[in-house]
Order: C-alpha cells, then sequence, then structure tokens
C-alpha cells in the first residue's frame, strides 16, 4: 500500500521493544488461560446459553454486565482499528471478525504486528462500513448501552453477597476467570490504537486520561473526538 508523501510513520524498530512485550504478553495470556486457569465447570454451556439468551434471573448480576460489556468492547476495537488499518501492511478485519468471540486473544496478535500511524493524517471513512464504524451515534449508542449495563448490575445486586459469589466464581470457573481476565487485557491495551488516534486529529491530550476508563472512557471517545479535516 503506498504512503503519502512527506508523511513519517514511525518505523517498526523503533517500537519493536513494545512490539516484543506485546507478543510475550499474548502468548503468556494465551498460556495462562489453557494451562493455569481454573477448571472449566459442568454448567459452562448451559451458562452461556442463559447469557446469550437473556435468561439472567438465576445469574450473578456480574457476570451478566461483564457478558454483555465483552460484547461491546469489540465494536470499539472495530471502530479503531479497521480505520487504523487502512495505513497498516497487515488487514485489520480478520483481527476484529476474531475479536468478537475472542476477546484480547484474537486483537492481540494485531497489535503486535502494526505499526504506529500517529505521524499520519486521519483518513476519511471509504465505505459504508466504515462511515457507520466512524459514526459519532456508535459511541453514543456504546455509551448509553454501558451505562444502562452499570445500572442493571447496581439495581440486581445484592451487596457483598453478590460480589462474594462472583469472586467464588472468578477462582473457580474457567469461563468466568478468562472472561474477567479478557476485560482487563482489553482495558489496558486501548491506547495502543485510541492514543494513536487522538494524536492523529489532533484531540486534547486529556483523552489520553478518558479514555483508560474501563469501555466508557473510549465509547465517550468516539461520540466526542474531532471530526477529520473533510467534516467526516
Amino acid at each position: 500500500m503506498n504512503m503519502p508523501n512527506g508523511i513519517a510513520v514511525e518505523p517498526f524498530s523503533a517500537g519493536r521493544w513494545q512490539s516484543l512485550a506485546l507478543a510475550v504478553l499474548w502468548l503468556g495470556f494465551v498460556a495462562y488461560a489453557v494451562l493455569l486457569s481454573p477448571p472449566s465447570t459442568a454448567n459452562t454451556l448451559d451458562v452461556i446459553r442463559q447469557l446469550s439468551t437473556g435468561q439472567w434471573a438465576d445469574l450473578n448480576p456480574i457476570v451478566v454486565v461483564l457478558f454483555n460489556l465483552m460484547g461491546l468492547w469489540p465494536v470499539v476495537y472495530a471502530s479503531l482499528a479497521l480505520s487504523d488499518g487502512c495505513d497498516q501492511s497487515i488487514p485489520a478485519w480478520p483481527f476484529v471478525v476474531g475479536s468478537f468471540g475472542f476477546g484480547a486473544f484474537a486483537l492481540m496478535p494485531y497489535l503486535v504486528l502494526r505499526k504506529s500511524t500517529r505521524a499520519f493524517p486521519c483518513r476519511v471513512a471509504d465505505s459504508a462500513l466504515l462511515r457507520g464504524l466512524t459514526h459519532r451515534l456508535l459511541g453514543v449508542g456504546i455509551a448509553i448501552a454501558t451505562l444502562l449495563l452499570m445500572i442493571y448490575g447496581l439495581t440486581q445486586s445484592h451487596g457483598s453477597e453478590t460480589w462474594q459469589d462472583f469472586v467464588h466464581q472468578f477462582f473457580t470457573s474457567q469461563f468466568i476467570h478468562v472472561m474477567s481476565l479478557d476485560f482487563c487485557m482489553l482495558t489496558l491495551l486501548t491506547p495502543r490504537l485510541l492514543w494513536d488516534d487522538i494524536a492523529r486529529r489532533a484531540a486534547a491530550p486529556a483523552w489520553r486520561s478518558v479514555s483508560l476508563l474501563p469501555l466508557l472512557g473510549p465509547a465517550l471517545y468516539l461520540a466526542l473526538r474531532p471530526a477529520v479535516a473533510d467534516g467526516l
């Protein structure tokens, strides 16, 4: 892919240590999930079925909220990664598609292989999909959904009893354990893409701090970030 003349991109060698660290982290995460996480419980498939079909009455509210938030994270990354991938030597879409089923496990290889694009001007969305994924209403929708889920968790929980049950499930269920760590990983990895977008759009540096707020911060950024030069 031809790069714009006169635009300098951080060479891969300059960020090789970050990429190496991410690669080691990814391999460690995969190894931990497979070898060291708690064993899978007999009712895992039934819990996933209940979560997926909205049968939440018998489930821990924190698990319900976490499961649904994990459905929103890939949308955030799709908004950032698919436009970012326009300036990369590798396409972002296979990793984004994989993230809807495997979260950070699928996204991290792309974050390892990509080059920083913060020196590029922001590209105009050139397809209906990209235009939809970069529209402000997407960020608004994610922010609203996140707040509604948080309200659900607060109103349906029973204080310390709910948290004690969640902690028990975290240490005894592979599904809950890995999903929780996956959520944390996606939160920690956000700056790898989002901070480049902030620099490319010349957004206020304060967005870097806001973006660290789990899911809600990136959603607010997607809703309020400066438009690209031609107004898209």
